[in-house]
């Protein structure tokens, strides 16, 4: 049944009946409020703003594509929260999951919040994170029905960004994939280490311990993966890989992955070259049924490069849950972030394939 909820948007359960894939995910939207005019944020006088969060930017993506997509997480019962829902729902995202807590459930009461400092040329854009107690992390999801939850989903996706807010979201992440075990869903994961957050170590060990419940595998990072199990001071497999790896270095390290881990079907990463803060290139790796696909290698000018990754996983997500070929899914899911890069805002508000496709196919002519 996992082969055929990977591959297919419509589907036939064990009884017969024709469903329709349909994808959750669960972690924090923020505020995003940016300086204007690539101002730098010791000067800036106005913001302008916005919502984001990797999770949520994901959930965003695929509603834009049509994916049947629904968010869970938790937010204060304020304007502010209802203005984030408000967002995603303007883009086709269901939040019924949604809890609007009151401030006797979460008692700072406030939604996290991040301010961007967005780079140009030379000059790399800069985060400040300000979501210490926000809701999502004060809630208690002691009792919370889990398999409720999940129950008429067939693919759950998650990060290690959620984990690492508090151990009540580090708790529920792993409750989580184990329902999503016991129930069939199809899990993707996607590392995504943040250092204002956790330690290396810390994110490593928890991140390590999700994946034997992971079908979809974004990114090689933050996991354990020793040369030698029974001795971890004698380093990790991918230690000596740089960040630009070659295919072979690259393959040697999926395949440590899946001879470890035999339940990943898909492992993908992509690959990052900095020309300058306003100029990148992107390339990226895929592991499935055995063998390593590389992508083509784009190269693009930055509008706004928060959310590239989250576009990169919405874009593979997508076209695993319709069936692409290996080689057109990494290169729709490297288009994905490469068009993401040009959107203003977290989210790649992108409404029709065809727009990817047309830069998966390099073809830059104007549409009409």
């Amino acid at each position: 049944m996992l082969v055929v909820l990977l591959f297919n948007q419509t589907n036939i359960n064990p009884e017969g009946r024709i469903i329709m894939n349909r994808f959750i995910t669960f972690g924090e939207i923020m505020l995003r409020l940016t300086p204007p005019n690539y101002e730098k944020l010791r000067v800036a006088t106005g913001f302008e703003a916005s919502y984001g969060g990797s999770e949520a930017n994901i959930a965003l993506a695929l509603a834009n594509l049509g994916i049947d997509s629904s968010f869970f997480s938790v937010v204060p019962d304020n304007s502010i929260g209802k203005g984030a829902i408000r967002m995603l729902r303007s883009n086709d995202v269901h939040c019924t999951p949604v809890i609007l807590s009151t401030q006797k459930q979460t008692p700072t009461h406030r939604l996290g919040t991040y301010y961007l400092e967005t780079g140009y040329g030379i000059r790399p854009s800069k985060v400040i994170y300000d979501r210490k107690h926000s809701a999502i992390t004060e809630y208690d999801y002691s009792g919370y029905d889990i398999k409720g939850l999940l129950k008429d989903y067939t693919w759950l996706h998650l990060s290690g960004i959620t984990p690492a807010l508090s151990k009540s979201c580090a708790d529920f992440i792993m409750e989580c994939l184990m329902a999503a075990k016991d129930l069939g869903l199809t899990v993707s994961f996607d590392g995504n280490f943040r250092s204002t957050l956790w330690t290396w170590d810390e994110a490593r060990d928890f991140c390590t311990r999700c994946l034997p419940y992971v079908d979809v595998l974004f990114g090689i990072e933050p996991y354990h993966l020793y040369k030698d199990e029974n001795d971890p001071a004698a380093g990790d497999v991918k230690d000596d890989i740089p960040m630009q790896p070659s295919f072979e270095e690259q393959d040697m390290v999926f395949r440590e992955f899946i001879r470890r881990y035999p339940n990943i079907k898909y492992i993908a990463r992509h690959v990052r070259f900095v020309h300058s803060g306003s100029e990148n290139s992107l390339m990226a790796y895929m592991w499935h049924n055995g063998c390593t696909i590389e992508s083509k290698l784009f190269r693009f000018t930055i509008l706004d490069r928060v959310g590239g990754g989250d576009a990169f996983a919405s874009g593979l997500i997508y076209a695993l849950m319709n069936g692409f070929e290996d080689e057109e899914a990494i290169n729709f899911a490297v288009a994905s972030s490469v068009i993401k890069h040009t959107i203003r805002g977290d989210g790649n508000i992108v409404d029709d394939a065809d727009s990817i496709r047309h830069i998966m196919d390099m073809n830059y002519d104007i549409k009409r």
